[in-house]
């Protein structure tokens, strides 16, 4: 297994380096582009007009040297774990389907100013978590240390704690759809790899 693939480390990357160009007094020029939308009303105007990449590009934005630390973490962590069990491009695809619903979720309960990789970060665990329960052929057990803990922090963020004494704004619907999301497409490519299976 490669320590990083190659995909991962794109989008580590990129958020890494989105991260850097608004902590260097870039954020008026690269932040309002990468925003699901700049409105609450009317509804995505931009996305309607073409701006396609607005649905997944708020998950490369993080706010504070905390939350791009964290985030990165997870993501080089879970995204190894399934490229190298799925390759680059399902890694892609994964990433790309779960931001979607997280960042359409999100905008629609709270408006468009959010970011991160929290809610993608969800996903990949629920599709690692559920894969390795449903799916023999996917080869990777969590440790339910692992699976304690993302589900306690979840759990955390949804109490309000976090905001209420830290003034740490959470984007838990992104959370909420990243880790529905990752479920159900773990649940569906185990059930297409078992009919897979029986079919030959």
């Amino acid at each position: 297994m490669e320590k990083y693939p190659p995909a991962t480390l794109t989008l580590a990357g990129i958020s890494i380096v989105v991260y850097l160009l608004t902590v260097l007094g870039w954020q008026d020029t690269i932040v309002p582009p990468l925003l699901i939308s700049e409105y609450i009303r009317p509804t995505l105007p931009e996305i309607y007009s073409g701006q396609l990449w607005r649905l997944f590009t708020p998950m490369f934005l993080h706010f504070g040297i905390f939350h791009i630390v964290f985030n990165m973490l997870w993501t080089l962590e879970f995204g190894r774990l399934i490229e190298s069990r799925q390759g680059a491009t399902a890694l892609m695809l994964i990433s790309l389907a779960i931001g979607m619903a997280s960042n359409l979720s999100q905008y629609f309960v709270s408006g468009p100013i959010f970011g991160g990789m929290s809610g993608v970060i969800y996903g990949y665990f629920g599709y690692v978590w559920i894969q390795s329960l449903t799916n023999p052929g996917f080869g990777i057990r969590l440790n339910p240390t692992i699976v304690k803990l993302l589900l306690g922090w979840f759990v955390i963020c949804w109490s309000g704690l976090l905001e209420r004494f830290f003034g740490i704004a959470i984007a838990n619907t992104a959370h909420t759809a990243g880790l529905l999301s990752g479920m159900i497409l773990a649940l569906v490519i185990s059930v297409m790899a078992r009919i897979s299976r029986k079919s030959r």
